[in-house]
């Protein structure tokens, strides 16, 4: 049975009531703005979640919880893509990390996607029993009656800390010494805060909900180390989510083009945005070596015909993406490769990179 609606017409505390009470089993899609969470249901218990927010993935709670550094999660994710096993498998299999401490933040993290959705005042649900909810091997098993206790206890808080801080684009200042914040977690947000950040891109930066970085922003102002400095009072709530995957995927999309130049841009903004974005970070790596193939593109004889060396069955084998798709399609052991750049709807440069790659990965020869 699929059951979908709205969070203005219905709350979340009566749908996770009616799966916890009739001990559903299924998938619950929570949207809101461009956010995405997945949490699967078994017999009435949350056994796992994911999120599209990158304050909430797995490495990033691993990070924040001092379990793994930004640079262990930076090689594990690189490897990620080659192997293509889990991450706390690899993180496991290098010795960095135990189950035992991969399983406690495994819960730790789907009870804090449970949490945020007791915020949200907005957003649409749709939950699918037909869907299998052993896509993941974690089997949690959280009961969600204390989680709906606590959900309500901070519900009633965050609508205090909404009364405080009715919009994520204000700023702060620093009154206190931020040296006598001994706690690590309290002093990133003194730091953050003093280099102008919005409470929104503090948020973001720190790697912690609206909620937790509400609540520590409004204890370190009850101490007197910080004070609201400005408020841009009727500006929209921002949609950090939204902006991060346009300027990733616009990122993406001028490197293939061979546009090094305005992809490195692109990327460094979803840095300046948030400084510890992975994919970011992979993709200025990415810049460097597609720069570096594109040198190497430069020596190719535009005068030379380009031949399969697959075949039909072994090409269908293979992933190509739909540039490459296009430039193999051109290939047919006739037309040089001036020719075909010639057809190419991409830039030059970029079509000699596919070539250097297809090269590289001996899909063809040059005669």
């Amino acid at each position: 049975m699929s059951f979908a609606g709205d969070l203005h017409t219905f709350d979340i505390f009566d749908l996770l009531a009616w799966i916890q009470g009739r001990r559903r089993s299924g998938t619950l899609l929570m949207t809101r703005l461009s956010t995405k969470k997945r949490l699967a249901f078994r017999d009435g218990f949350l056994d796992w979640s994911t999120c599209n927010d990158p304050r909430e993935t797995i490495g990033q709670a691993l990070v924040r919880e001092k379990l793994i550094t930004e640079e262990a999660l930076f090689t594990a994710l690189l490897k990620q893509e080659t192997d293509r096993r889990r991450l706390g498998e690899i993180l496991i299999g290098e010795k960095l990390l135990t189950e035992q401490q991969l399983m406690k933040t495994l819960r730790g993290n789907a009870e804090a996607h449970l949490y945020d959705l007791f915020l949200w005042d907005d957003g649409r649900f749709d939950f699918d029993d037909s869907s299998p909810s052993n896509e993941s091997p974690s089997d949690l098993r959280i009961d969600l009656r204390t989680l709906l206790e606590e959900g309500r206890h901070r519900r009633e808080r965050w609508q205090e800390l909404r009364k405080r801080f009715p919009t994520g684009e204000m700023t702060f200042k620093v009154l206190g010494d931020a040296e006598q914040v001994a706690n690590p977690a309290r002093k990133q947000l003194v730091r953050l805060a003093s280099e102008g950040k919005t409470l929104a891109a503090i948020s973001l930066e720190a790697r912690r909900s609206q909620y937790d970085t509400a609540l520590h922003i409004a204890g370190l102002c009850d101490e007197g180390l910080l004070a609201v400095e400005n408020i841009e009072a009727g500006v929209a709530e921002t949609d950090p989510v939204a902006l991060i995957e346009a300027l990733l995927a616009g990122a993406e999309m001028r490197l293939k083009e061979g546009r090094f130049d305005s992809s490195l841009e692109a990327y460094e903004r979803v840095l300046a945005l948030d400084g510890v974005n992975q994919p970011a970070k992979k993709g200025l790596l990415a810049v460097v070596d597609v720069r570096r193939k594109a040198k190497v593109a430069d020596a190719i004889p535009l005068d030379k015909i380009p031949v399969l060396r697959l075949g039909a069955m072994a090409l269908a084998n293979e992933s190509f993406d739909p540039q490459e798709g296009f430039v193999l399609s051109r290939v047919n052991g006739q037309w040089d490769i001036r020719s075909i750049l010639k057809l190419c709807p991409i830039p030059e440069t970029g079509a000699l990179v596919i070539f250097t790659r297809l090269l590289e990965h001996k899909v063809i020869d040059l005669r």
